[in-house]
């Protein structure tokens, strides 16, 4: 008589969808499931985290810089785990809810609370209602980009995968968290910009749920041959933001920014006129 073996969950737990291969029909993945999570791609994904932890625990100490330039390397590693696990065949869906946790840190709470150790904390010297503003603002942040991710998960197969609804959260930190590195650059207090941080990051989240639509660049193939004037253009654009990069990158992402919204307007306009004829 074979004896049943019951596994140890003090030793190892599993992985429910994970184990689905891509491609894999859900048939084929029944009877004894396989254990383990592919380590590649989560540890780009374990960095970006890393990265978002040490922003906030750095803006916690009054070190506002470096938790600044930490939320942009976050993006860095976040941009590597999704391509890392599509050219080595390693996508999982534990990849991809892994990975939207590590967003949520990175550009949900970091950007939210170095702003707010920054400057928004400053809003309680001028009262208690002033006071619980500023951490209502930094709230309103934070919870946009969790309903921004969340609204990202559920719909990540019906849109067009060339345009984003709303403004990407990396996009949005960029913005928040480069509005505080470039003003340390010009050594200009968080307390003295109180009014223009508190819209620039409420700003930012309400962008994050809206309905406008952001180019999201996913169509480029950067696999194929391209003309030698792109890889000119990249190392141009390498040596422009190296020059002054808490300048070049907070531009960069507020200009992406509006470029959504003037599109918006744009097509309003357009239909707007179509209707009057």
């Amino acid at each position: 008589m074979q004896k049943e073996i019951i596994p140890d969950e003090d030793v190892e737990t599993e992985v429910g969808l994970d184990e689905v291969e891509p491609g894999e029909a859900a048939s084929d993945a029944e009877g004894p499931r396989r254990r383990g999570i592919y380590l590649l791609p989560n540890l780009f994904t374990t960095a970006g985290l890393f990265s978002g932890f040490y922003a906030i625990v750095a803006a916690m100490a009054g070190k506002f810089e470096p938790a600044a330039i930490a939320v942009f390397v976050a993006m860095v590693f976040d941009s590597l785990d999704g391509r890392v696990a599509r050219w080595t065949h390693t996508e999982s869906a534990f990849g991809k809810e892994y990975d939207s946790l590590s967003d949520m840190v990175s550009f949900g709470l970091a950007p939210a609370l170095v702003m707010f150790e920054w400057s928004l904390h400053s809003m309680a010297d001028y009262g208690v209602l002033p006071g619980k503003l500023g951490w209502m603002g930094a709230f309103i942040y934070a919870a946009c980009a969790a309903i921004r991710l969340a609204r990202f998960n559920v719909r990540a197969g019906v849109v067009d995968k060339r345009y984003f609804q709303g403004l990407p959260s990396p996009a949005a930190a960029g913005i928040v968290a480069g509005a505080v590195w470039c003003a340390l650059y010009f050594d200009v207090p968080g307390s003295a910009l109180i009014i223009p941080a508190y819209i620039l990051t409420v700003g930012a989240g309400v962008l994050m749920v809206s309905s406008i639509g952001y180019y999201s660049f996913k169509d480029l193939k950067l696999q194929g041959r391209v003309p030698l004037v792109v890889l000119l253009l990249v190392v141009l654009l390498i040596v422009v933001i190296s020059l002054d990069p808490e300048l070049v990158l907070f531009l960069g992402f507020l200009l992406y920014a509006l470029s959504g919204i003037t599109m918006a307007l744009w097509r309003l306009r357009k239909r707007l006129n179509k209707k009057a004829t």
